[in-house]
């Protein structure tokens, strides 16, 4: 038996995309509402045997990366990739090898195989313990296989042997540094399992699954989207808070320090707005509301931020895998007016989830003066997020 001690993820995200049809690198468009690279690196994140993660990005494009990927950068190691897979896959494993901790094993993955299940990575790492120095994830082919003879029908394929190779490949670390280090070959190899081979190793199989395909073709992303979509379920939740106006406090609303009399009164900075957010975003998780989290008995919480706990409902939406959609929030009162605000709440709100601007909305109602946003007492918020989560399997 070979002990996994350290785990390592590459995420190669440094091609150009030119046979998807796409605008752009196929890495780098939306799916699912975020860049298709960023569904690798969140199934790598969420694996609780995965130490570290390095993402591989084409010459130049590391700033281009970090913001694309806005907060969920933080923490990941980005280098640049090389003039072929094996080059880039090469600096991901020096940049590894000069790291104060070199990890034992490490995957490999293409970015463009964004339907990473958690069990895939599961049967490589019995694989690697088992002691095998590599093994990859394959699928038998289904399909009748022939070959091309100028257009025409030529002779059947034995399809038996056959086995389509998927990512992420899994590896002993020295291993595959010295595979990438030695290789001299004058041709290019398609993936890494080959490099080890070519020393001499062999190489492990597992069992792939279907949602690794990949986007390389026109279409791909698009039926991608789909199956994406077949795979989540909607959830709504609802939030409500309410706090007390009262001279000389500062008054926070949707993340926003706006001039007024009056603030509101709370044990945090009382953002009505962004307290009935995130029990929007907890009650659509079914995980409960902002004091069970936050308790105002906790001293920790005194005058704390409120953006805080919408990063931290955020945070638990994605580590359940899923996805925010679009949040809908009414502030309630009579004074301060709103409207000349909105713009900049939604712009911070929609930065503080990671939204685009389109799928915040902010809006604002009184109560004909009734009750106590009516008299000027308080202000209230409502807000509705809407989800999508993983279906469990």
């Amino acid at each position: 038996m070979s002990m996994v001690s350290s785990l390592a993820a590459i995420v190669l995200a440094a091609g150009r995309g030119s046979r998807s049809g796409a605008g752009s690198p196929k890495q780098f468009r939306l799916l699912g509402g975020q860049p298709v690279l960023a569904h690798s690196i969140e199934a790598m994140r969420r694996h609780d045997r995965i130490d570290r993660v390095v993402l591989v990005v084409p010459p130049g494009g590391i700033d281009e990366a970090r913001t694309l990927l806005g907060a969920d950068a933080k923490g990941l190691t980005i280098v640049e990739g090389g003039e072929t897979r094996r080059l880039s896959v090469r600096n991901a494993l020096e940049a590894l090898a000069a790291g104060d901790s070199t990890p034992s094993h490490v995957l490999v993955h293409d970015s463009a195989r964004p339907g990473l299940p958690s069990s895939v990575i599961n049967r490589l790492i019995a694989a690697l313990e088992a002691g095998a120095a590599g093994t990859m994830p394959v699928l038998p082919v289904a399909d009748t296989l022939i070959t091309d003879q100028d257009g025409l029908s030529g002779d059947t394929v034995d399809r038996a042997p056959l086995r389509r190779v998927q990512t992420p490949q899994a590896f002993d670390f020295p291993a595959i540094l010295t595979a990438h280090r030695d290789w001299s070959a004058p041709d290019e190899p398609t993936d890494d399992a080959q490099m080890l081979r070519a020393l001499g190793h062999d190489i492990a199989l597992v069992e792939g699954d279907p949602r690794l395909d990949k986007i390389t073709y026109p279409g791909d992303h698009e039926r991608m989207e789909r199956q994406l979509g077949a795979a989540m379920s909607v959830r709504v939740g609802l939030g409500f808070d309410v706090h007390r106006l009262v001279a000389g406090e500062d008054l926070w609303l949707g993340g926003v320090q706006i001039p007024h009399s009056h603030g509101l009164f709370g044990h945090s900075d009382a953002d009505v707005a962004i307290h009935a957010l995130v029990d929007a975003l907890l009650g659509a998780l079914a995980e409960g509301d902002i004091g069970s989290h936050f308790p105002p008995s906790d001293p920790q919480w005194r005058g704390a931020r409120s953006a805080q706990f919408l990063a931290f409902a955020v945070e638990r939406v994605r580590a359940r895998g899923g996805r925010i959609d679009h949040a809908d929030l009414t502030i309630i009162c009579e004074a301060p007016k709103i409207g000349p605000h909105r713009d900049a709440m939604r712009a911070r709100l929609a930065e503080l989830m990671g939204l685009p601007e389109d799928r915040v909305s902010v809006k604002a109602t009184t109560t004909e003066r009734l009750g106590l946003t009516g008299r000027g007492e308080g202000i209230a918020a409502q807000a509705v997020a809407t989800i999508s989560l993983p279906e469990r399997k």
